[in-house]
């Protein structure tokens, strides 16, 4: 009898561990912003105070639903990376780039330093830490051991180093750049890792080696107008930088860098359409998507006066170049993006609309399942577990 029992506990054990290493694998995070405003003056500020993080299940892609909300600063002034999920799907980060301060009858952006940690196992999840990093840390990359993530400072012109050892979260390093950084992504090997230097149009090349991370400037990439977003195919083979700064009339680009070499370097440049900040790779490789603003956030007499917002879906081929496949109508001012687990399902985000779109991918085609998901808030970020 006592051995049954022992046998039992044994099982028992290894069933809940089994199950808070699922734990958040099968969500995605979204960052709601009620701060600022659009209507047909364009942008307003706003008093804080209302912004959320959202824990959404999509253990049933199709039917996605929010399990938690968590009342946590978030922005739109940065790029809907600024918060990821671990591989193992039990801790989730969320960096807030700037706060909004009051200045006689208005309110201003200031810069943020603030990296939230939510504790995904949690039952509902749960702020467990918040661990200061850079100056208006903007979007963040972990690598896919689940131990180490970076973070692009625009106001502090570097990337934090961010050790993750069980829930335990904590500042270890800052690389200098000497320039904003809008975006970070490391390498699936976790040797390198690729930064957005956005206001000088070029890719900056980052050398990981644990916790030590150094930056060579010499090896910084060409990019178009203001690369915002970036992502690595699951094969470390291919960096595709996002980039959004031609606007008015004017197609942005994607740059897709040959990433595994010793010397990275762009291959192919094309254009998804205007507006490409929301931009996220397939988990199964295969894919890229991207979700273009067009103008939507912009005064009437101004870009293009749309009132939507287009999905691109992209296949990727074995030399890395980008073939759209698809296009889909948004809402307004589309800005986050995720895949499913799976790659079989899209998710977009609509700020304006405070909506949640949700597309079925085959044959690379693109239908959108079932009514849109009503948000408590304005979406400007989104993100599926690191991979």
């Amino acid at each position: 009898m006592t051995l049954r029992r022992a046998v039992y506990a044994m099982c028992l054990a290894s069933l809940v561990d089994s199950g808070l290493a699922q734990a958040g694998t099968n969500d995605i995070l979204i960052g709601l912003d009620s701060k600022i405003t659009y209507g047909a003056e364009g942008q307003t500020n706003g008093a804080p105070g209302n912004d959320a993080v959202l824990v959404m299940d999509i253990s049933n892609p199709a039917k996605p639903r929010i399990r938690s909300s968590l009342p946590l600063a978030n922005s739109l002034l940065g790029p809907p990376t600024n918060l990821q999920i671990t591989p193992d799907g039990k801790l989730g980060l969320v960096a807030n780039s700037v706060i909004h301060v009051q200045e006689g009858n208005s309110w201003k952006t200031v810069p943020d330093d603030k990296l939230y940690v939510i504790d995904l196992t949690a039952d509902p999840p749960k702020l467990i830490d918040t661990v200061a990093v850079g100056r208006q840390p903007s979007g963040l990359s972990i690598s896919s051991k689940g131990d180490l993530a970076l973070i692009a400072n625009r106001e502090g012109k570097s990337v934090s180093v961010v050790s993750i050892q069980g829930t335990t979260v904590k500042a270890v390093g800052e690389v200098p750049l000497e320039q904003q950084a809008a975006a970070v992504v490391i390498a699936p090997d976790g040797k390198r890792a690729f930064v957005c230097l956005n206001l000088v149009n070029k890719i900056g090349v980052l050398t990981v080696d644990g916790q030590n991370v150094t930056y060579d400037k010499s090896l910084d990439i060409p990019s178009a107008f203001n690369p915002y977003n970036i992502d690595i195919t699951p094969d470390g083979q291919y960096v595709i930088a996002s980039n959004t700064g031609a606007q008015k009339n004017n197609a942005d680009a994607a740059v897709v860098i040959a990433a595994a070499g010793p010397h990275p370097h762009v291959v192919d440049v094309m254009t998804p359409g205007t507006g490409p900040e929301g931009f996220a790779i397939a988990p199964n490789g295969k894919t890229a998507a991207t979700a273009l603003l067009l103008g939507t956030s912009a005064k009437d007499s101004d870009w293009f006066k749309t009132k939507r917002g287009e999905l691109v879906l992209m296949s990727i081929g074995t030399d890395g170049k980008l073939t759209v496949t698809a296009r889909a109508p948004l809402g307004g001012l589309p800005e986050g993006i995720a895949y499913s687990p799976n790659s079989d399902h899209l998710y977009v985000a609509n700020y304006i609309d405070q909506d949640l779109q949700v597309f079925n991918l085959a044959d690379g085609k693109l239908t959108e399942v079932g009514p849109r998901l009503k948000l408590p808030g304005q979406p400007a970020s989104m993100r599926a577990p690191a991979r």
